[in-house]
């Protein structure tokens, strides 16, 4: 932390040359008070506030607007002393340095998973947990909050609300006044890449601001193009898991010509080697971290998916591979098979066979629906076709909500209701003792010893799939990549 800074935790902090940050976490509101705001009390001089210098930006209004979607859609904020103390020095060196004197920053850490960061109009900034357990170092968590204050910076969000307003006016067109439903088709396509390109532009440009910044605050400026390189490793992971998510990789350009271009950038400032890391210090630091879903979403652990505060479990038989997203659970299997589970309000409904058959479900053969008790709750079956699918429907009444298992194969498959029956029968409430043994996931840290091998590490890892993928993505390593002994790596652990 430089000194011309005061840092309040969850409050403000606030840097004398009027580039202010706000990092939105727990904890008490301890202050740190800098030289200059003792100087400030001293003279009389009012010093500069996070209020009143967000007050003077018009964008702020923008983002503060949108600033609870953002925590609504991605799991509110998360909550972690450990994770402040670790980014407060990273933020205060970055906005310190950015030259941004008009402005005001919150950093918001979101409880989510994924592996992703943006940026809002007016300083709102934000990156999630699942982001912080991929980075191996300060200086790749100072490249991604860089190229984040370089979206604000060069005005990107504002460009982006006019650019969507002007698609919004085009669709409008498309829709109004061309009639073939083909050549409408055609021109919408044409709107969504001009926007995808507009993006990808923007991507870039921040990359070059961002690498900039970085190098300035004192970071490696090749902590960017080391960072995008895990997020490929980390993508193969999730491409081979099946686990798909909204993450950076679906908004983000490319990566062989983007991590080519970041070099470039970070040799125009200097070699490798230039600019601190800080390596052990961040790693020790997140040590503990939450890795994956929590108790509000439940938990995938291999074929079973629970959730402690729903208090139910199932499982799905191999080769189906689960899912966890926030409005359902998803599971796949090699021939087009798909499941999804998902629960909604029962709305006084009590009877699960009327449920069944009060219309939502397309192409139900109502013969097919007859009454069912799994683990003493009353449930229903039905079978449906639509179009070139067929269907198994288990839907569940517990505790005010319909729990409903939807099975999806081709229609040319043999009948599914086997297996459909198969997965909803194994539906079952938790015991205590079973949501007592039901923990989150975490980040631990240790400390390779002699004899210790990728694959041997990677064995210690629990709760996810293709393990060794997963170990390699984490720690930065490239597909042959060996490891020595008295290095920091991480693994995901349930203790």
């Amino acid at each position: 932390m430089r000194r011309r800074s005061a840092l309040k935790t969850n409050c403000k902090f606030v840097a004398r040359s009027a580039a202010l940050l706000g990092l939105l976490l727990l904890g008490a509101c301890t202050t740190l008070d800098s030289a200059d705001d003792l100087q400030a009390a001293v003279s009389g001089e009012a010093p500069v506030s996070f209020e009143s210098q967000r007050a003077k930006d018009p964008q702020a209004k923008l983002g503060a607007k949108q600033h609870p979607k953002i925590l609504a859609a991605h799991g509110g904020a998360f909550k972690s002393p450990a994770m402040e103390r670790l980014l407060a020095p990273v933020a205060g060196a970055l906005v310190s340095s950015s030259g941004d004197n008009a402005r005001a920053y919150d950093i918001t850490v979101l409880d989510s998973p994924q592996v992703n960061a943006f940026a809002l109009p007016g300083g709102y900034l934000y990156v999630t947990r699942g982001l912080l357990a991929l980075a191996n170092d300060e200086a790749e968590v100072a490249a991604v909050l860089a190229h984040e204050i370089a979206h604000v910076t060069s005005n990107h969000g504002i460009e982006r609300r006019e650019q969507a307003q002007a698609n919004e006016v085009a669709e409008r067109v498309v829709n109004d006044v061309v009639s073939n439903e083909v050549a409408g088709k055609l021109a919408r396509v044409r709107v969504s890449n001009r926007m995808a390109s507009f993006s990808q532009t923007q991507e870039l440009q921040a990359d070059a601001v961002g690498i900039k910044l970085l190098g300035k605050a004192g970071y490696d400026p090749f902590a960017s193009a080391r960072f995008l390189e895990n997020m490929e490793r980390y993508t193969s992971w999730r491409s081979a898991s099946n686990n798909s998510g909204d993450d950076m990789s679906s908004s983000h350009p490319s990566t062989p010509q983007r991590v080519e271009l970041a070099r470039r950038h970070a040799r125009a400032i200097g070699p490798v080697g230039t600019g601190k890391r800080n390596g052990k210090r961040y790693l020790r630091g997140l040590d503990g971290l939450v890795y994956g879903d929590t108790a509000n979403e439940g938990y995938v652990r291999g074929q079973r998916f629970s959730h402690v505060k729903l208090g139910i479990t199932f499982e799905v038989p191999e080769p189906f591979e689960l899912v966890n997203q926030s409005t359902a659970v998803l599971a796949s299997a090699p021939g087009e098979r798909a499941l999804r589970f998902d629960a909604v309000a029962s709305n006084g409904r009590v009877d699960p066979v009327a449920y069944l058959k009060s219309g939502w479900v397309n192409g139900l053969q109502a013969a097919s629906v007859r009454p069912l008790s799994i683990d003493g709750q009353p449930a229903a079956f039905g079978r449906a076709i639509a179009g070139d699918w067929q269907f198994a429907v288990t839907v569940i009444a517990k505790e005010g909500r319909m729990f409903r298992f939807i099975l999806a194969v081709p229609k040319s498959q043999p009948d599914i209701s086997a297996l459909g029956a198969q997965i909803a029968g194994s539906f079952r409430r938790l015991t205590d003792a079973q949501k007592a043994a039901l923990k989150p996931l975490k980040v631990r840290v240790v400390e390779t010893k002699p004899g210790d091998t990728v694959n041997s590490l990677a064995r210690r890892m629990k709760g996810v799939s293709k393990p060794e993928l997963l170990f390699r993505a984490l720690n930065g390593l490239s597909p042959n990549e060996r490891i020595t002994a008295g290095t920091l790596v991480k693994i995901i652990s349930d203790s």
